[in-house]
């Protein structure tokens, strides 16, 4: 399974990034959970939006209202829309995907690289 996150970058406070995961080789048909983590330096990797087979979502406190997660019709790609975004926003933020949906994101077996999201005031 192959993962491949773009759309990071720096921003200033209150600015908007939008990132895209594109997905392939997923080896499921039955069921998916796609979702977006970060880590920000020194600290433990934190859900921050998942999106399940049944189309349900489920954002973090810290990102609700301000975050979007988004999906393909095919499910190979996902996206999250970032606005309002703040200087605690900043940290890399990884595309995983998995069978199940989780809300500790190391319990997902499949993870992009990871892209860069800064933001300064």
């Amino acid at each position: 399974v192959q993962l491949v996150e773009s759309g990071g970058g720096s921003v200033e406070v209150g600015g908007s990034l939008r990132l895209s995961c594109i997905i392939s080789g997923y080896p499921y048909d039955d069921r998916i959970c796609m979702a977006w983590a970060r880590q920000a330096p020194g600290k433990k990797f934190v859900l921050v939006a998942r999106i399940g087979s049944d189309g349900s979502t489920l954002y973090g406190d810290s990102v609700k209202g301000r975050f979007t997660i988004s999906k393909d019709n095919a499910w190979t790609s996902l996206f999250l829309q970032m606005n309002r975004l703040k200087p605690e926003d900043t940290a890399m933020y990884y595309c995983l995907v998995e069978r199940n949906c989780y809300s500790d994101p190391t319990n997902f077996d499949y993870w992009g690289q990871g892209t860069q999201v800064t933001v300064s005031s």
